[in-house]
C-alpha cells in the first residue's frame, strides 16, 4: 500500500507541469521524467507528452507510423521503446530532434524501410523481427562511431550494406541471425576491434571467409564462461559446405559449437567437431570445355568458352595474346560461366588467349587460338589532283537535308546500283542482282572521302 501511495505521489508531481497522457503512467524521479504507455491501445503517439521526458515506453500498442511531429523538440529523450506495435512506416526526419537518444527499440513491428537521421548519439538499435529486406547504405551514418549494439535478427535481409557494417568501430554486439544472407565479404569485420558477439545463425551461408579479427583474439561458441577479451561466434543453422575453405573455423578452439555440414554428401549433418581436419578438402580445377580454334572477321564479335569443375567452384580469368589480364570493359566481357566475349575484334586480337581456372586448391590453364581476318583496305589505283579549296573533309556527302533521287540516277556508278536517298551523313543505295549468284553470304560496302582517294571498308550486310 505504501508503494502505491508513493507511485500516486510521483504521478501527481509529474502532472504539475503538464497533464499525463490519457491511460499512461508518468513517473517523475527528479530531474528525470518517464512516461509509460504500454498496452493502452494507442493508435498514434500521444500528443500530450512532456517535451522534457527522458524515457518513453510505447510498446504493445497499435501504432502504425512514426511521424515528424511525434517527437518534435524532445531533446532530453534518452530511451525510446516502440516494440511490438504495427509500425510499417517511419517518415523522413521523424527522429531528427532526438539528438541525445541512446536506445531505440523498434523490434516486432512491420518495418520495410529505415529512416534514422538525427540520432547522433545512438548506442543501442534493436530492429529484430521486422520485414526488412535490405538496409540502405547510409542508414546508420549519423551514429556509425557511437553504436554499441545492433540487432537485425529475424528479418528477411538478403542485402546488407557491408561497407557500413565494417565501419561500426564501436559495436560490441552484432546480431544478424535468422535472415536470408548468402555471403559475407572477406575482411569485413577486420576493424571491429570491440566486437564481442557475432551471431549469424540460420542464414543461407555456404561458406564463411576467414577474417583477421577471428585470428587475433580467442573465439568461443558461447559467452558463458568466456574471457572478457574474446569473441563469441555463432554460425549454426547455415547450409555450410565443408571443404578446405572452412578449415579455419574447424581449427578454432571452441566449446559447444553447433555448426554442421550441409555438403558434401559424405559430411552432411555432421558436427564440425566430429570431423577430422583432413576431411575438409578441396579439389583443384579441371578444364571440362574450351573453345576450339576460332576465327572471326575484323570488327565482328567473337566468343571464347572456358569451363572448369572443382571444389570450390573455380573462378575463370583470361590473358590476352599480349600477356595482359582481360577485364570487363565496353569491348570485352568475362562472364561468371567462364565465357569471354569480344564485342568488336581487331587484328591485335589474333593469337593465343589463355584461360586460367583457379580455386583454393590450385589452378588449371588452357589456350584458345583466335584468328582475325582483316578488313580489306583497298587504295584506288588512280590518283586525282585536288583543289585545296575543296576542303573541308572528310565526306563527299554534303547535302544538309534528306533528298530523294530518281531510281535511274546512278551518279556514274554501275548501272545495276542506284543512289535512292541522300542526307548529310548517310546514303541509301539500292541494287538488284539480275543473275542470282549462289553462295553469296554478304556484301561489302566501300566509300572514299574528299580527304583522300582511299577506299575504306564500312559495313558488311548478310543476306536474310
Amino acid at each position: 500500500m505504501e508503494r502505491l501511495w508513493f507511485s500516486l505521489l510521483l504521478l501527481a508531481a509529474a502532472c504539475r507541469g503538464q497533464p499525463c497522457p490519457k491511460r499512461c503512467m508518468c513517473q517523475s524521479l527528479s530531474p528525470s521524467l518517464a512516461i509509460l504507455c504500454s498496452k493502452t491501445g494507442l493508435l498514434f503517439v500521444p500528443t500530450a507528452i512532456d517535451r522534457r521526458t527522458v524515457e518513453l515506453r510505447l510498446q504493445e500498442n497499435f501504432i502504425t507510423a512514426v511521424r515528424r511531429k511525434d517527437f518534435a523538440n524532445m531533446t532530453s529523450l534518452l530511451h525510446l521503446t516502440l516494440s511490438r506495435n504495427t509500425i510499417s512506416q517511419i517518415l523522413p526526419s521523424a527522429f531528427s530532434d532526438l539528438r541525445r537518444l541512446r536506445a531505440l527499440h523498434l523490434d516486432s513491428n512491420r518495418l520495410t524501410d529505415d529512416h534514422f537521421k538525427g540520432l547522433t548519439n545512438l548506442r543501442h538499435l534493436i530492429l529484430a523481427n521486422n520485414q526488412l529486406h535490405s538496409i540502405s547504405p547510409h542508414a546508420f551514418d549519423d551514429f556509425l562511431s557511437t553504436l554499441e549494439d545492433l540487432d537485425l535478427s529475424y528479418n528477411n535481409l538478403d542485402q546488407v550494406p557491408w561497407d557500413t557494417i565494417g565501419r561500426l568501430t564501436n559495436v560490441n554486439t552484432l546480431n544478424m541471425d535468422h535472415n536470408l544472407i548468402e555471403s559475407v565479404p572477406q575482411g569485413v569485420f577486420t576493424n571491429l576491434h570491440k566486437l564481442a558477439r557475432l551471431d549469424m545463425t540460420s542464414n543461407k551461408l555456404k561458406k564463411i571467409p576467414p577474417d583477421p579479427l577471428f585470428l587475433r583474439i580467442p573465439v568461443y561458441a558461447k559467452s558463458k564462461g568466456s574471457p572478457l577479451s574474446s569473441l563469441v561466434l555463432s554460425f549454426g543453422g547455415n547450409p555450410l559446405h565443408c571443404n578446405c575453405e572452412l578449415l579455419w573455423l574447424r581449427r578454432l578452439t571452441r566449446e559447444d559449437d553447433l555448426e554442421t555440414c550441409a555438403s558434401p554428401p559424405d559430411l552432411s549433418a555432421k558436427y564440425f567437431w566430429t570431423i577430422p581436419e583432413e576431411e575438409f578438402i578441396c579439389d583443384p580445377p579441371v578444364l571440362t570445355r574450351k573453345s576450339p580454334h576460332t576465327m572471326a572477321m575484323e570488327g565482328q564479335p567473337a566468343s571464347l568458352k572456358c569451363k572448369a569443375n572443382g571444389d570450390p567452384e573455380p573462378e575463370v580469368h583470361w590473358i590476352s595474346p599480349e600477356g595482359r589480364l582481360i577485364s570487363n570493359s565496353s569491348r570485352t566481357m568475362v562472364f561468371p560461366n567462364g565465357s569471354l566475349e569480344i564485342n568488336v575484334t581487331s587484328p591485335k586480337d589474333s593469337g593465343n588467349f589463355t584461360c586460367i581456372a583457379s580455386n583454393a586448391a590450385g589452378e588449371s590453364t588452357g589456350r584458345v587460338e583466335l584468328i582475325i581476318a582483316p578488313m580489306p583496305h583497298l587504295a584506288n589505283s588512280t590518283s586525282r589532283s585536288r583543289d585545296p579549296s575543296s576542303e573541308p573533309a572528310p565526306s563527299d556527302i554534303l547535302t544538309s537535308s534528306k533528298v530523294a533521287l530518281p531510281n535511274n540516277d546512278t551518279r556514274g556508278a554501275d548501272h545495276r546500283v542506284s543512289l535512292v536517298e541522300l542526307t548529310g551523313n548517310s546514303a541509301l543505295i539500292r541494287w538488284s542482282s539480275q543473275t542470282p549468284v549462289s553462295g553469296v553470304r554478304m556484301f561489302q560496302v566501300q566509300y572514299n572521302s574528299s580527304g583522300d582517294d582511299t577506299l575504306v571498308y564500312r559495313s558488311c550486310f548478310a543476306l536474310a
